[in-house]
């Protein structure tokens, strides 16, 4: 892969065989942040477990001290008076049967978080194959599924995210703004690593924790020392 003159420059400022102090990490992914955009930095950890045993998922949210830097827009899946607090406490859609055909037949999908209260999960279930690939669905682990839908709307535009395994047992996650500076990258470094390390199963064996790389968007990996965290 061919990489740009920016990209090369930023890379010569980083030894790729160290491992870094996540402090020193944040700041030199905002140091090697070139693009004219205000790139997005993200963490990715290799975790010693396998995701193909149920036991050995990690998955959970939670609320970054700083948020994510994005607006996020939000879809609630409630009647009633759950309808109606929903939009009181700031969602973007709220709906109910009738908003299936239109993620379904018409492709919509201008939303970024779904929550559903427990009585509506019948009904979303039928968009589980569409909802299911894009990391949509609601997810009582998440606090996606909720009867109190104004305290999810709340701590998901405060900041709250959701981290998952993938197949290859890699947990990717945007973590803040280039804008943010160092320290508070480090402060939802901090918080999303001890999330994740909470989150261990009991069945994972040996090293958690194999690696941790943290990026922006277009800009070169910095790898992060994690022996303090095992």
């Amino acid at each position: 892969m061919k990489r740009g003159k920016k990209y090369l420059e930023s890379e010569k400022l980083i030894d790729s065989t160290k491992q870094y102090d996540a402090i020193d990490a944040m700041d030199l992914v905002v140091q090697t942040a070139k693009a004219k955009f205000d790139e997005t930095v993200e963490i990715h950890v290799k975790l010693g477990v396998d995701s193909r045993h149920a036991d050995q998922q990690v998955r959970g949210a939670v609320v970054l001290p700083h948020g994510t830097g994005k607006t996020t827009r939000v879809l609630v899946f409630a009647k009633g008076d759950k309808a109606d607090e929903a939009k009181a406490a700031g969602a973007d859609y709220v709906g109910a049967d009738e908003l299936i055909p239109k993620i379904q037949n018409e492709n919509w999908f201008e939303f970024d978080v779904v929550i559903a209260t427990p009585d509506m999960m019948g009904i979303v279930g039928r968009l589980g194959r569409v909802l299911g690939p894009k990391g949509l669905m609601p997810n009582p682990k998440a606090g996606t599924v909720t009867m109190d839908v104004a305290k999810a709307i709340a701590e998901i535009k405060a900041g709250k995210i959701e981290y998952r395994l993938d197949k290859t047992n890699i947990i990717h996650c945007p973590m803040g703004k280039v804008s943010f500076g160092k320290e508070k990258l480090n402060d939802n470094f901090e918080t999303l690593i001890g999330a994740i390390v909470k989150a261990r199963p009991s069945t994972a064996k040996g090293q958690y924790i194999r690696s941790c790389v943290v990026a922006s968007t277009m800009g070169p990996g910095v790898k992060v020392n994690t022996s303090k965290y095992q």
